[in-house]
């Protein structure tokens, strides 16, 4: 075996040993066959896509002295023999990472003038260009549009989005792609036979999909597998590599099909135990439901997978619906990239799963019997878009009179009083006679309770957040999940109704909490502390330190409640 690194070795020496960069490398080919030839290129894509070896090839082809221009480089001339060995004086290789200010670039013009010492071009490669300072690029600027007839630049980078649009206005831009699977595959098991090397299809398929579509990281890892000098499995690639076997992937998806969360936790944890790492796992969970919902979506021959996997992913599509599996992917996709657990590197996994299968937690009935025994009436009625009737039709038993207004007053009214003339830290308004508008989109139309039940006993927000630690520990005791969703919001009480607005800061929190289920564990929690049925709604927080925007949109009510203030409904 060589001493010398495979990507190194095995570096394409001429254009057909390009892989997978075929719309490239066809119209580099063509403008050195016709002599037109760019002045300045820019090689653009992922790492390990072959940007530098494509540069060398070019820089090789350019100076090729081989009489039959589509024949060139033909890596026989003395000039390409030079190149390859790293000795050709007129290709300067430029690192841009290390070389970033404006003097490095003043250098590179006084030096460029210099006629060619051993071939027809003087070739610049200038790597990782990106990394240039703003003033070596503007110093850059006229030496890139009009180098002296004997100059080539070529450009390489991974963040095409850094470079200056002037940069971009005087260079050739090819953009690289990622490498396929396949490709790689072929491509490893090809030079692996050249080289002697012995290694299991499977193996090879890992290291081709861990590479993630980089030919330089899949041959580092089948050389770091391969020094051992014995055959490469693979078990013995899911080991070094830190992946999780095929089959606690398969399980653990059976898991989030059944909804079992023991069992999924089970796999997971087994997994870390055998020593896969967390975020090596969660790319592998990412990876096969994207090829499950690819099966779902109806484009099974999209995916990698054999007839086998494809069976089982089929099966598995069918107890998934297309949003759940969206969510699933977007929950592992975070973990896999989450660096912030190092100290429980499962708990990414572990909280990523909990939230997959939290909404049949949310689904679950929590009804205490007064809830059960509301009139199936009344539950149609909340379905409907709210309305306030007039007050003149509105019944008048005591208990109901009590309460300053209907419980299915809007939640828009507070913001119309607090515009109305007065004089702080007092607000008065007068609630309309005909019609209030429609419930601000914000809140959910099943955040509505009914105030059926609730006494004349009228709740302060002093007293609200001098016990809110009393309602979020006996609403953990009845769902841990609630109470976490607690920790996530703000509380605004509309005096005189008894009405508590849940802020959340993100819609997704404020869906969780919009179930009827998480709704009723508040309530109860509510009413087990101050003896009064409360109504519960949610609504969505606008900008740093903002209140629920449903009730307060201009902050005008809450501020005059911070003042001391409270909210008086005139009859």
């Amino acid at each position: 075996m060589s001493s010398q690194a495979l990507y190194r070795k095995w570096r394409p020496r001429q254009w057909s040993e390009v892989v997978a960069q075929d719309t490239v490398v066809t119209t580099l080919r063509n403008a050195i066959r016709s002599g037109r030839v760019g002045h300045a290129y820019l090689l653009s894509g992922p790492r390990g896509t072959g940007k530098t070896t494509t540069a060398r090839l070019l820089a090789k082809a350019l100076n090729c002295t081989d009489p039959d221009l589509a024949n060139r480089p033909c890596d026989q001339c003395a000039n390409c023999q030079a190149i390859t060995a790293g000795r050709f004086l007129d290709l300067i290789e430029i690192d841009a990472a290390s070389n970033t200010s404006v003097d490095d670039v003043r250098a590179l013009r006084e030096k460029i003038n210099f006629s060619p010492s051993q071939g027809r071009y003087k070739v610049y490669i200038i790597d990782e260009v990106h990394m240039l300072s703003t003033a070596a690029f503007n110093a850059l600027l006229k030496t890139l549009e009009e180098p002296p007839a004997h100059a080539i630049f070529i450009l390489a980078t991974t963040e095409l989005q850094k470079i200056p649009a002037t940069v971009l206005s005087r260079v050739q831009q090819y953009e690289f792609r990622r490498i396929p699977l396949e490709a790689i595959r072929l491509h490893l098991r090809k030079k692996a036979e050249e080289e002697g090397i012995a290694v299991d299809d499977e193996a090879l398929t890992l290291i081709a999909r861990q590479a993630t579509g980089a030919m330089r990281d899949a041959i580092g890892m089948l050389d770091q597998l391969s020094s051992g000098g014995k055959r490469v499995t693979l078990l013995d690639a899911q080991q070094v590599l830190g992946t999780a076997p095929n089959a606690a992937i398969l399980h653990l998806v059976d898991a989030l099909v059944a909804q079992d969360a023991g069992s999924g936790l089970a796999q997971i944890q087994a997994a870390l135990d055998a020593g896969s790492d967390s975020r090596q796992v969660a790319r592998q969970v990412v990876d096969y439901l994207h090829n499950v919902l690819l099966v779902k979506m109806g484009n099974a021959a999209l995916t990698d997978a054999t007839p086998e996997q494809r069976a089982g992913m089929t099966r598995q599509a069918q107890g998934f619906t297309s949003s759940t599996l969206v969510e699933a992917i977007r929950l592992f996709n975070a973990a896999a990239t989450d660096t912030r657990s190092a100290w429980h590197p499962g708990l990414g996994l572990e909280l990523a799963l909990a939230e997959c299968l939290a909404p049949k937690v949310e689904r679950e009935p929590q009804r205490d019997s007064q809830s059960a025994a509301q009139p199936v009436a009344q539950s149609a009625a909340q379905r409907e878009p709210q309305r306030e009737t007039p007050r003149s039709q509105s019944s008048q038993t005591p208990a109901q009179t009590a309460v300053p207004q209907p419980a299915d007053q809007p939640t828009a009214q507070p913001v119309a009083q607090a515009n109305a003339p007065a004089n702080p830290p007092t607000a008065t308004a007068t609630p309309p006679a005909k019609s209030a508008p429609p419930e601000n989109a914000a809140t959910s139309e099943s955040n509505t309770a009914t105030a059926t039940g609730t006494t004349g006993k009228l709740i302060t927000s002093k007293e609200i957040q001098q016990n809110w630690p009393r309602v979020r520990q006996i609403t953990k005791k009845q769902n841990a999940y609630v109470e976490a969703l607690l920790n996530s919001c703000r509380v605004r009480l509309v005096e005189g109704e008894n009405t508590l607005i849940l802020g959340f800061n993100t819609t997704m929190l404020k869906s969780k909490m919009d179930a009827e289920a998480s709704l009723e564990t508040v309530r109860q929690a509510l009413q087990a502390i101050f003896g009064v049925k409360f109504i519960v709604r949610t609504a969505i927080l606008q900008g740093k330190g903002a209140q629920p925007a449903d009730i307060d949109p201009d902050g005008m009510v809450s501020n005059m409640l911070d003042l001391g203030g409270r909210i008086i409904h005139e009859e």
